[in-house]
């Protein structure tokens, strides 16, 4: 036992020092996906300021800040990422997103369209389509949202709140039978979707009326 023990202490003796310090360092991502985002900012910052062309850094920051609603500031790192990496799928999803939250939408779907060009089946492609189709309903362009949302629900199909929207982008461009099938697969899935209860009311009554 005294050997193992002896033998252990020679072990971390002889370790590097960036192996040591690495085990210690505090973790961005891990921070991210515990929800600290304030921690998680801090860390990248630390990290931005020791080496400026830090991309992991960069993209973590630029998640975090859009969860607290910085949005500039997640455009600010969001463009120095893009300067370090121009082709980074995650760097052009963060700009789209920034874009779309700021509501620039032309901006936005530049940034979405060049994801999907660079990374068209994984990724965050499930969540392109939805802010894609989310922009074309403030468009007022109802058949584009509904490819777009029909694509997005196509990869999550268990999300509720998705369906309810693509219902409504079909009840907006009058497909109310589409719309009426979305709707109750939205109450499916939720049933304490009041905006669904509703829309499935809506779409049945103008069906009434043809």
């Amino acid at each position: 036992m005294r050997k193992k023990a002896r033998y252990a202490g020679l072990l971390l003796v002889f370790l590097p020092l960036s192996w040591i310090v690495a085990q210690t360092r505090p973790d961005a991502l891990v921070e991210y996906r515990n929800r600290n985002y304030e921690r998680a900012v801090e860390i990248c910052m630390n990290e931005i300021r020791d080496n400026r062309s830090n991309l992991e850094a960069h993209v973590v920051a630029c998640w975090s800040l859009i969860q607290l609603g910085r949005y500039e500031e997640a455009r600010t790192y969001g463009l120095e990422g893009r300067n370090i990496s121009r082709y980074d799928p995650r760097i052009i999803e963060i700009l789209g997103e920034v874009s779309y939250f700021q509501g620039q939408n032309g901006e936005a779907l530049q940034y979405f369209q060049e994801y999907i060009n660079l990374s068209p089946e994984r990724g965050r492609i499930e969540t392109v389509y939805y802010y894609i189709g989310e922009i074309y309903i403030r468009l007022g362009r109802f058949r584009h949202a509904d490819i777009a949302l029909s694509t997005a629900v196509h990869y999550i199909p268990g999300n509720a709140a998705w369906w309810a929207r693509l219902a409504y982008a079909r009840e907006s461009a009058g497909d109310f039978q589409e719309a009426v099938a979305a709707y109750e697969q939205a109450l499916s899935l939720n049933p304490q979707l009041s905006d669904a209860r509703r829309g499935l009311d809506r779409s049945r009554q103008a069906l009434l009326r043809r």
